[in-house]
C-alpha cells in the first residue's frame, strides 16, 4: 500500500462525527468554479472531504513530470509555486476569529499541515504549475524562537519533519504525509523542490547534545548585545577598529583569503572549548555546558556574516556550525562562517563527521520521500569541498536532481558549482521600471549561464500587492513573469493579493519593517490567507501561464537573439519581442502606474499576423518594422502573439 493509499484508508477508519462545524474554502472543494461566491466557505466532514480529495488524485492517469537533458536541467522548463505549508493550507476551520495553534477537541489543525497540502495540490496544478517548491518543513527549534511558532529556518533537527504539519485527528506521523504528497505531486505531473539551511542549527538543535564540538560556545555569563548598542563586553557581531574594518573589506573584495584581519582580542576571549558531550544537558530549554574547571558555558546567537559591520543584533533562534576546527580561530566571524581564511580552510581542519552529517540530509529525503530538487539556503557560504559533495551524493542517487541556489547574482559561478538556478535579482527590480528596462537589456545582449526565479515577491520581500497601483502592477508583473527567459514563480497568496509580508528581510524601509513586528509576521507566527477573498488572480494566473505553455520553447528559451527590443516615442512605454523560427511574441507595456499613456510602438518583427494574448481584443497585422498607436492605462500590458513562418530576423 503506498503512502497516499495508507492516508485515504486512515480517513475512512478514522471517519467520525465533529462537535462543531468544519469549514473549508470554495477554492478548496472547487478550484474552477467562476460563479460569484464560488470562494465562500462551506462546511464539510473533514474525513470525508480530504479522503475524497485524496482518491481524486490517486485515481487520476499519472501526468509525466518536466524532463531536461539531465543533471537537473528540467529547472529550465519548470513553472513554481512557492508554497510555506503551515500558512498556505491554514484556515479558520471554525469561524470563531481565532486561528488556535494546537489542534481543536476534534484533533484537527488551523495551522497548515501536510494532509491539507496534499488536498491543495489540484488547484495548485490547475494554475499551470509543474514544480512546488517548499520552504524548510524541517522540525523548528524553540530556544530563542521569533514569535508563536518559530521560524523555520531554525532547524532542530535537518533530518527530521516539523511534527506540527501532522492532523493529531489521524494519528498518522508527518513522514507518512510528506511521502503522501509527494507521490501525489509526482501523479499530477509536478515536481517536488525542498529548501534546507545547512550550515546554521536552532539553538536547541539535537546535534548540539550529541557532538558539542560540531558548535561554538561562549562563557554563559557573557549577555548578548541589546539593539543598537556596540558594547564591545556583550555578545555579537564583532567590532573592528576601523583600520582593520577597511582591510577586511579591501581583502574580501581583491579575493584575498589570506592573513584576514581577526577579530579584537575580547571579543575571541568569549569564546571557550566546546564541552564534552556528557557535560551538557538542557535546562529549561537552553543547551548549557560545564568544562573541566567549572566554566558553564552556552551556545551563542549567530548575525549576519557579511559585511562585518553590519548593525544587525544577534539572531536569537539559530547557531553557526563549526565547518573547520582550528584553535587560532575559535570564533564566530566573517573569516570562519563563509570567507574562510586559508589557514583554517585546510583539509586536515575539516569536522569531518559534521560534514558526513551534512552530505547525508539531501540523500535521506530522496531515499525516504523521492524528492525532485533542493533549495541551498546560503549556499554560498559553505565550504567548497563540502558543496561539492552535497551535489554529488545527490547526483550519485538521481543524475538528474535539481540544485537551486539562494544568491542574487547571475553567474556561471553557480553553474560550476553544481547549480541548476538562481534566485536573481529580478524579485527586488521588478517594480523600478528602468533597472526592468536595463536587465530587459542585459537579457537581449547576453546569455545568462542558468535560469532566474521571475517574480515580483518572495518570502523575505513586500508583496507585490502592497506596491502602488496594486491590481495593476501585480497583473503587469504576471505577465512579464511568463514571458521573460527565467522561472514564472507564484509566491503563495501573490494569486489572493495579500500584503501582509511573510518576512520583512529585504527591500523593506525602517517604516515598513516597523509596521510589521517580528511576532506578527507569517514567517514566525500563525497566519493564514484571505482564501475566500473573490478578487482574486487564480484566471489570471492560469491565464498568463497558459501564454507560457504554448510557447514554452520560446519563452524558456535564454538565447540573447530571442530577446528583441522595439522603441516607443513615448519613454514610459517599453516595447520588446521573443521571437525564434516559429513564433513571435511581442510586448508593449506602460511603465507608468499613476498615469495614462499614449505613443506609438514601433516593433521589430518581421511580416506575420499579430493576434492579441493579453490586453487588447483588437488584431494588429505587421509589415516588417510595426508600429502601433497604444494608448494604454496606468501599468497596462499589451502582449500579441503570432506564427513566424519566415526567415529569422537579424538583429
Amino acid at each position: 500500500m503506498s503512502a497516499l493509499q495508507h492516508i485515504i484508508a486512515t480517513l475512512h477508519e478514522q471517519r467520525r462525527d465533529l462537535t462543531k462545524p468544519y469549514h473549508v474554502p470554495g477554492l478548496w472543494i472547487d478550484h474552477d468554479s467562476v460563479e460569484p461566491g464560488a470562494t465562500a466557505a462551506q462546511t464539510v466532514n473533514p474525513y470525508e472531504f480530504y479522503a475524497e480529495k485524496l482518491q481524486a488524485i490517486h485515481e487520476t492517469v499519472p501526468t509525466p513530470v518536466i524532463t531536461g537533458t539531465g543533471g537537473g536541467e528540467w529547472t529550465r522548463h519548470a513553472t513554481v509555486y512557492n508554497l510555506f505549508p503551515r500558512v498556505a493550507s491554514a484556515y479558520d476551520h471554525a469561524h470563531d476569529d481565532h486561528l488556535c495553534i494546537e489542534a481543536c477537541a476534534d484533533g484537527w489543525r488551523d495551522t497548515g499541515t501536510l494532509l491539507k497540502c496534499i488536498a491543495l495540490l489540484p488547484y495548485i496544478h490547475s494554475l499551470g504549475i509543474n514544480t512546488v517548491h517548499l520552504l524548510p518543513i524541517t522540525s523548528v527549534g524553540q530556544d530563542g524562537k521569533k514569535g508563536t511558532l518559530g521560524s523555520p529556518y531554525g532547524i532542530r533537527n535537518a533530518y527530521k519533519l516539523d511534527e506540527n504539519l501532522a492532523e493529531p485527528a489521524l494519528g498518522l506521523d508527518v513522514n507518512t504525509l510528506f511521502a503522501g504528497f509527494v507521490e501525489a505531486a509526482h501523479i499530477l505531473g509536478m515536481r517536488v523542490v525542498m529548501e534546507f539551511v545547512l550550515r546554521t542549527s536552532s539553538k536547541d538543535g539535537d546535534w548540539i547534545g550529541e557532538h558539542p564540538e560540531w558548535f561554538y560556545w561562549i562563557r554563559e555569563d557573557v549577555p548578548d548585545r541589546e539593539p543598537g548598542s556596540a558594547a564591545p563586553d556583550a555578545y555579537g557581531n564583532p567590532i573592528f577598529p576601523e583600520d582593520d574594518l577597511n582591510q577586511v573589506k579591501d581583502k574580501v573584495f581583491r579575493g584575498e583569503f589570506v592573513d584576514l584581519p581577526a577579530p579584537p582580542a575580547d571579543y575571541q576571549a568569549m569564546f571557550t572549548a566546546p564541552p564534552k558531550p556528557d557535560q551538557v544537558q538542557l535546562e529549561n530549554g537552553h543547551w548549557v555546558g560545564v568544562l573541566d574547571d567549572g566554566t558553564r558555558v552556552r551556545i551563542p546567537g549567530a548575525f549576519a556574516d557579511w559585511p562585518p559591520d553590519d548593525n544587525q543584533p544577534p539572531w536569537t533562534d539559530v547557531t553557526y556550525l563549526r565547518m573547520y576546527d582550528h584553535p587560532d580561530f575559535n570564533y564566530i566571524a566573517y573569516n570562519t562562517i563563509r570567507m574562510y581564511d586559508e589557514r583554517l580552510a585546510q583539509p586536515e581542519n575539516a569536522v569531518s563527521d559534521l560534514w558526513d552529517a551534512v552530505v547525508g540530509v539531501i540523500p535521506h529525503y530522496q531515499n525516504e520521500f523521492g524528492i525532485d530538487g533542493v533549495m541551498i539556503d546560503m549556499g554560498h557560504a559553505l565550504p567548497m569541498p563540502l558543496k561539492q559533495r552535497v551535489v554529488s551524493a545527490a547526483r550519485d542517487i538521481n543524475p538528474d536532481f535539481a540544485f537551486w541556489d539562494e544568491n542574487f547574482l547571475i553567474t556561471q559561478k553557480s553553474v560550476d558549482e553544481g547549480y541548476n538556478a538562481v534566485l536573481g535579482y529580478m524579485v527586488f527590480d521588478f517594480h523600478l521600471p528602468n533597472k526592468l528596462q536595463d536587465f530587459l537589456g542585459r537579457l537581449a545582449h547576453e546569455r545568462l549561464p542558468l535560469p532566474f526565479f521571475a517574480t515580483p515577491e518572495s518570502h523575505n520581500t513586500p508583496r507585490a500587492a502592497s506596491r502602488p497601483s496594486a491590481l495593476q502592477y501585480v497583473h503587469y508583473a504576471l505577465i512579464f513573469s511568463a514571458v521573460v527567459p527565467g522561472l514564472p514563480f507564484i509566491h503563495n497568496g501573490f494569486e489572493f493579493m495579500e500584503t501582509k509580508p511573510i518576512n520583512t528581510g529585504l527591500g523593506f524601509s525602517d517604516e515598513m519593517i516597523a509596521e510589521n513586528p517580528t511576532d506578527t509576521l507569517p514567517l514566525f507566527s500563525q497566519w493564514a490567507f484571505d482564501w475566500t477573498r473573490d478578487g482574486n488572480l487564480v484566471g489570471s494566473i492560469r491565464y498568463a501561464l497558459q501564454i507560457r505553455q504554448q510557447y514554452e520553447a520560446l519563452l524558456s528559451n535564454a538565447n540573447p537573439e530571442t530577446v528583441i527590443f522595439g522603441y516607443s516615442d513615448n519613454p514610459n512605454i517599453t516595447v520588446f519581442a521573443r521571437q525564434d523560427d516559429k513564433h513571435t511574441v511581442v510586448v508593449i507595456a506602460s511603465d507608468s502606474f499613476e498615469t495614462r499613456e499614449e505613443g506609438r510602438a514601433y516593433l521589430p518583427v518581421c511580416d506575420c499576423a499579430l493576434q492579441p494574448i493579453w490586453g487588447t481584443d483588437v488584431a494588429h497585422k505587421g509589415f516588417g518594422a510595426v508600429h502601433i498607436d497604444v494608448n494604454l492605462g496606468n501599468g497596462h500590458v499589451l502582449v500579441l502573439a503570432g506564427s513566424a513562418d519566415f526567415p529569422r530576423l537579424q538583429k
